[in-house]
């Protein structure tokens, strides 16, 4: 049993959910939220900064989703413990997380108890999985057990950390030079980078590759239309949901 506070860092995109969390969590004996991030990037950033014990990481974030970011955090402070946090049940976003390296998945409808639990267990080198992801863990261990070593049908299995990187940054409709800018390379760097990601992926469009990064989790596109915000193409329930407003996340 620990002593000591457990340091926290929050992982979200809506200012909402960040601040309701870290209300919820500063409240509870032995927790301690030391910073929020409303981006993948700008949590690494954070956390090779403070060395926290505990990110929980939004799944679907802009400019660096929370699976990319939790990757390089594993690779950069590996003693940092993760705990995915999303709308999504979906087999392709749990098992990509835990692959990345979080000791965590939680659907954002869980009670609060349920995440101050997954807190103190990741902290304690357990793993902790909400009841309805359990299920497409097993299964997903059932089938390559079956199966035997599978083979891997996934093209973007290829990509190295920094394509999925720009890859997302593209779909997001930044241009090169603002990529450029954004992660310190040249425009000529991210031209490499852009026309590998098309010949590993075989996709040779802007709308093709953003087509593909939003069906693989790695972004959640949205549009001005007449004014309002349209429906992503996958109709994402992350977007304008706040999870803090359903009566089954609650306090303790």
């Amino acid at each position: 049993m620990r002593s000591e506070n457990i340091s926290i860092i929050i992982a979200d995109d809506h200012r909402l959910l960040r601040e309701g969390l870290r209300c919820m969590l500063e409240k509870q004996p032995g927790l301690k939220p030391i910073a929020e991030a409303d981006n993948g990037r700008n949590t690494v950033k954070l956390v090779l900064k403070l060395k926290p014990d505990v990110v929980v990481m939004d799944v679907s974030m802009p400019d660096m989703n929370g699976i990319e970011a939790t990757r390089q955090i594993k690779k950069d402070a590996p003693q940092v413990k993760v705990v995915g946090l999303s709308m999504h049940a979906d087999k392709r976003f749990v098992t990509e997380m835990l692959k990345a390296g979080a000791s965590g998945y939680l659907l954002k409808h869980c009670a609060f108890e349920e995440l101050g639990h997954a807190i103190r267990s990741v902290a304690e080198n357990r793993i902790y999985l909400s009841p309805e992801i359990t299920g497409v863990v097993i299964e997903d261990y059932m089938q390559a057990v079956q199966h035997g070593k599978r083979q891997v049908t996934d093209k973007g299995a290829t990509l190295t950390s920094r394509e999925r990187e720009v890859l997302q940054l593209l779909a997001e409709g930044k241009s090169n030079k603002d990529i450029a800018s954004l992660l310190n390379l040249s425009v000529k760097t991210i031209e490499t980078h852009r026309q590998n990601i098309m010949e590993k992926l075989h996709l040779f469009s802007i709308a093709e590759l953003t087509k593909y990064a939003i069906s693989e989790g790695m972004t959640e596109l949205t549009s001005e239309i007449n004014g309002s915000k349209a429906a992503n193409p996958k109709g994402n329930p992350d977007i304008g949901s706040h999870p803090l407003q359903d009566r089954n996340f609650r306090k303790l």
